[in-house]
């Protein structure tokens, strides 16, 4: 195996690794925001955690957050504008970062 062999297998792994985290970090930021907007709507204990994962699934609709943020603002109504959400969405990004790296 050559050099550059050896580097373009490196890069690779890299960029698995690296989207692996990225997945792992966004569905961690979706059950917390999950979590968060079933407190909001008075949910707790199983109930909370079902909605939880109803929000992580939803990511699955299309690239991106909006899929999220459009489930999340539609189950919450008037609890909670746009900016409060979108601010919450990045809040907990960093939280869900820590804890998923704290793992790793």
């Amino acid at each position: 195996m050559t050099t550059f062999d050896d580097r373009e297998n490196a890069f690779e792994s890299k960029f698995a690794h690296d989207e692996e985290l990225r997945f792992r970090c966004e569905a961690r930021r979706n059950k917390l925001l999950g979590l968060w907007a079933a407190d909001l709507m008075g949910k707790s204990g199983d109930e909370a955690q079902a909605y939880a994962k109803e929000v992580v699934a939803a990511d699955f609709e299309e690239a991106g957050d909006e899929d999220v943020y459009r489930k999340v603002a539609g189950d919450l109504g008037g609890r909670a504008d746009e900016t409060t959400i979108r601010t919450k969405m990045v809040e907990l990004m960093a939280e869900a970062k820590r804890q998923v790296m704290s793992e790793s």
